[in-house]
C-alpha cells in the first residue's frame, strides 16, 4: 500500500472513531432513570411519541425517546426558526417569522410539500403559529389583533374577528397551542386567553408572566421561577415542585412519565 493510501485509511479511520464518540457522548447517561442530550440550543419541544426537538437559530436537531440523536433539518434561505409546534409528530410546524413562511416537515424531518406563504394568504404581520386539528392551523395577526384559524389548503375557516375590541383590551401574546379544540393564547401582562375551535372566546386563566406552557386535559405545565408547577384550570388549584438547579434553567416540559429541563447547552430527563 502507498504512504498516500495508507494515510488516507488512517485519516478515514480516525474521522470515523471522532464520529463515534460525537454520537455516543451527545447523549450521557448519569444514573437509573437520569439521562441528559448535551447540545446547545435556544429553546426546545417534545412529542407525544416522546421524541425531543433542540432549535439552535436556523438549525432543528431531533432525538428520539431513548435519547439518541436521529436527524437534524436546516433551511438556510428562511434564516431563525421563531417556534416549533410538534403536536402532530408526522406533520411538524415550524414557523419563520422573518420571512412570513410555515414549512412542515415528516416525522424523517423531510418536508414534502410547498412552503406556506403568509404574505401570500393576505397577512404580513402574524407574530404566532400553531399546529391545529385535522392538519389545519391558527395564525395570530398583529396588524389586525386578530387569530385566524386555516384548514390543510391554506382556506380560512375561522376567525375571532378584532380582539382588540372583542376582549376591550390591548394584547401582546408571546405563544399559543392548541389542545383537544380549545385554542390557549398566552398574555404574560394579563393572563391565558382561551377560544374554542371556531374562535370564540371561553375564558381567561389569571396566570401571569409565562413564556409557554403545556396543556394536558385540564393540567397547564409551566416554569415558574425556579419550579416546575401545575394548575387545574377547572378546580383553580396550582402546585410547585423545585427543579435540579433550577434558577440555571431556561424552560421545562413533562412529556408521559418523565420532566425535560432546558439549560443553555443541555437537556436533563429525569423520571417523574
Amino acid at each position: 500500500m502507498s504512504l498516500f493510501l495508507q494515510y488516507k485509511t488512517t485519516g478515514l479511520r480516525i474521522a470515523l472513531l471522532f464520529l463515534l464518540f460525537v454520537s455516543s457522548s451527545a447523549v450521557l447517561k448519569q444514573d437509573k432513570g437520569r439521562s441528559v442530550i448535551r447540545s446547545k440550543h435556544d429553546y426546545f419541544t417534545t412529542d407525544n411519541l416522546g421524541n425531543t426537538y433542540l432549535i439552535k437559530e436556523d438549525e432543528m436537531l431531533k432525538y428520539l425517546a431513548n435519547g439518541k440523536f436521529f436527524n437534524r433539518y436546516s433551511n438556510l434561505k428562511l434564516g431563525h426558526i421563531s417556534s416549533v409546534d410538534a403536536t402532530n409528530p408526522l406533520k411538524i410546524l415550524l414557523f419563520y417569522k422573518d420571512f412570513q413562511q410555515i414549512v412542515f416537515l415528516d416525522n424523517q424531518l423531510t418536508s414534502n410539500s410547498e412552503n406556506i406563504s403568509l404574505e401570500a394568504l393576505g397577512h404580513e404581520q402574524t407574530e404566532l403559529v400553531c399546529a391545529s386539528m385535522n392538519n389545519s392551523f391558527w395564525i395570530y395577526d398583529k396588524q389586525n389583533n386578530e387569530l385566524t384559524r386555516f384548514n390543510e389548503n391554506s382556506k380560512k375557516i375561522a376567525s375571532t374577528g378584532n380582539l382588540k375590541q372583542v376582549l376591550k383590551t390591548e394584547l401582546n401574546p408571546n405563544f399559543m397551542k392548541e389542545h383537544n379544540n380549545y385554542l390557549y393564547l398566552n398574555c404574560p401582562e394579563t393572563g391565558i386567553y382561551v377560544f374554542d375551535i371556531f374562535g370564540a372566546f371561553s375564558k381567561i386563566i389569571s396566570i401571569k408572566g409565562l413564556k409557554t406552557f403545556q396543556v394536558n386535559e385540564d393540567i397547564l405545565y409551566y416554569k415558574k421561577d425556579s419550579s416546575l408547577c401545575s394548575y387545574n384550570h377547572k378546580l383553580f388549584e396550582e402546585s410547585c415542585k423545585k427543579l435540579r438547579k433550577g434558577e440555571k434553567a431556561l424552560s421545562v416540559e413533562v412529556n408521559k412519565s418523565r420532566i425535560l429541563v432546558s439549560y443553555q447547552d443541555s437537556v436533563l430527563i429525569e423520571d417523574l
